[in-house]
């Protein structure tokens, strides 16, 4: 069985359908996208994997058993890095942690060993004010990692950096989730992220929205470098596009 896993799934809100019968998994340590045009209903779809809400039919699965509806079984982390303000990088990350019971020395302690391999060596102590774009993001990786144990869903985590940011974090994170063995289903409507980052790819299109390809991707060398001026690069994104565009 899959490490994560939904089986027909689907949702309506006054009585339109936004998602129908979504199937999909992710294996252990792997990245998979779903990939789909804004409005298809993704973050609807992510809602009900990390039990935020339950779903009109289907189950979702968790390492070998059912979670539907149950929320903290995974980590979810939202387009926004919806870091506070007025408390300090440190006790942001360490947030999640303190409200699901744990103490606020111990919680502090277990963000502090991960803060350099997070980027975020002596950022601790400042405000969310003082980091920049790609240390925000950072941070707010790191506290859905804490939180989760090894399962993240991110929702478009990296929109908002400028391109250069962009693609130093994803290399980052490509590092990140191959040592640390986490698990990851990545929210994107961007092509290039998603063939950079993917070892699968889900395509999610219709009304309402339903997964109509899905696209294991076989590399033979590094996604690094000049990786997306590829042949290998050009002809997966030509073959994610001849399927959009034909639904």
């Amino acid at each position: 069985m899959s490490y994560f896993a939904c089986e027909g799934l689907c949702k309506s809100y006054s009585g339109r359908q936004i998602i129908r019968d979504i199937s999909l998994h992710v294996e252990k340590g792997k990245l998979v996208s779903l990939l789909g045009v804004s409005g298809i209903g993704k973050t609807t779809l992510f809602n009900l994997l990390s039990g935020l809400e339950a779903p009109d039919g289907g189950r979702v699965f968790y390492e070998g058993r059912e979670v539907t509806g149950q929320k903290g079984m995974v980590g979810y982390m939202q387009q926004k890095d919806l870091l506070l303000p007025f408390k300090t990088v440190l006790d942001n990350i360490c947030l999640p942690l303190v409200i699901r019971g744990e103490r606020k020395a111990d919680a502090r302690r277990q963000a502090e060993q991960h803060l350099k391999f997070f980027g975020l060596e002596g950022m601790g102590g400042k405000y969310p004010s003082q980091l920049s774009g790609g240390q925000r993001q950072r941070a707010a990786l790191l506290r859905t990692y804490l939180f989760s144990g090894q399962m993240l869903l991110l929702d478009e985590p990296f929109s908002a950096l400028d391109a250069i940011t962009k693609s130093a974090i994803h290399d980052w994170y490509l590092d990140m989730v191959r040592q640390m063995e986490a698990s990851t289903l990545l929210i994107t409507h961007d092509i290039d992220e998603a063939v950079q980052l993917s070892d699968r790819i889900y395509i999610m299109s219709g009304a309402p929205g339903q997964i109509t390809h899905e696209l294991a991707l076989d590399f033979s060398g590094s996604r690094k470098m000049d990786f997306t001026l590829s042949e290998q690069f050009i002809h997966y994104k030509m073959e994610i596009l001849s399927h959009i565009q034909g639904t």
